[in-house]
């Protein structure tokens, strides 16, 4: 099998890459990460200028990508940068809006006009794609959400309802009657809020809505698990560079032997992730989807844990402080474990999917 980008694949990981490094950096990041929206607009406009978002979508809907591969190579360079822009939301909620066949609102999403962000997840239900409380009854929603990322910055909300048919997916604007939101920074950076509900007047866009969400959540997940590589890669080259520059007795903590197997050991780590997303790429919208994403998230669980633990040792006490880039990341890679099912959530799936 042929792991050599496209031309197309390898110019936009080119300009993603330079891009990013060019507007990123520890103090920029934690200027937006204490900032009230959570992100850039500018920074947003141009990524979508630059076709990143375009790159997430098919040809039939508006892009020129949309294969796991393409959403793999987005992701990891968002990764790799720290980014904070609602690339996850555009993702999920474009391509749920793509399938129901809303192309007007994709390409508003494609050109950094409209944020869209879908709300599915309820305070008692995990990592259940089916509402529990939230009800749609005459067009109008009552419940609450939680988890809605950067639901301060969305024009749009996608929400997931229990309707007459079954799970259903609704369309309410900012600022409609009956909605309210209680906003909060996450753990790894991002900005999420609680979303309420009361009798708030919705558009219905479909019914028997299960099936369509099943498939975006997985290509979600593809998109964290390549961010989660993306910051693994970063934090190995920041482990890297700090043990060749810190001394200790005369000489650069990388000449310590004991150090250097520690390293070793992380670099095969990460290949095993790379390898692990690259398959879950592949298996993207193939029958045995369900299975390899559930293989590869858990693998990545743990080996994420596993660099953020071992990045942030080998530091010492500089990688834990705000001011230092690896705190960031490390937080990121361990906060992915727990969007869209941990480690022990998708082994369970994994071992059910397999005896079938």
């Amino acid at each position: 099998m042929n792991f050599t980008l496209t031309e197309d694949r390898q110019m936009m990981q080119d300009s993603l890459r330079r891009f990013l490094t060019d507007r990123y950096s520890a103090e920029r990041r934690g200027a937006l990460i204490a900032a009230e929206a959570g992100f850039d607009r500018d920074i947003w406009r141009d990524l979508a200028d630059l076709g990143a978002v375009a790159a997430l979508f098919g040809e039939d809907q508006g892009g020129f990508g949309g294969a796991g591969f393409d959403i793999a190579l987005v992701f990891e360079e968002l990764g790799r940068a720290g980014a904070l822009e609602p690339m996850m939301e555009a993702l999920i909620a474009g391509g749920l809006l793509a399938e129901m066949g809303h192309g007007d609102l994709v390409a508003r999403i494609i050109a950094g006009e409209l944020i869209v962000t879908l709300a599915y997840l309820e305070p008692d239900g995990r990592y259940d794609l089916s509402p529990r409380t939230t009800r749609l009854t005459e067009d109008r929603l009552s419940g609450h959400k939680s988890l809605v990322g950067h639901a301060e910055a969305a024009d749009l909300f996608l929400v997931t309802a229990l309707g007459p048919e079954g799970v259903t997916l609704a369309l309410v604007p900012r600022g409609a009657d009956g909605l309210s939101l209680t906003a909060y920074p996450t753990a790894d950076g991002m900005r999420a809020a609680e979303l309420r509900l009361d009798a708030t007047p919705a558009n219905t866009l479909l019914t028997g809505a299960l099936p369509l969400l099943e498939r975006h959540i997985a290509r979600a997940t593809l998109a964290c698990m390549a961010d989660t590589l993306g910051a693994m890669e970063t934090a190995m080259a920041l482990t890297i560079t700090h043990l060749k520059t810190r001394q200790q007795f005369g000489r650069p903590l990388g000449k310590f032997q004991v150090l250097q197997h520690r390293m070793a050991d992380l670099a095969i780590e990460l290949e095993q992730a790379r390898s692990a997303v690259i398959n879950a790429a592949g298996q993207l919208g193939t029958n045995q989807e369900a299975r390899h994403i559930s293989a590869a998230k858990n693998l990545m669980g743990r080996t994420a844990r596993l660099m953020a633990e071992e990045a942030i040792q080998l530091h010492g006490g500089i990688g834990m402080t705000a001011e230092y880039a690896l705190a960031h990341f490390a937080k990121r890679m361990v906060m992915a474990d727990h969007k869209f099912g941990d480690e022990d959530h998708h082994l369970a799936r994994f071992i059910a999917l397999s005896a079938t």
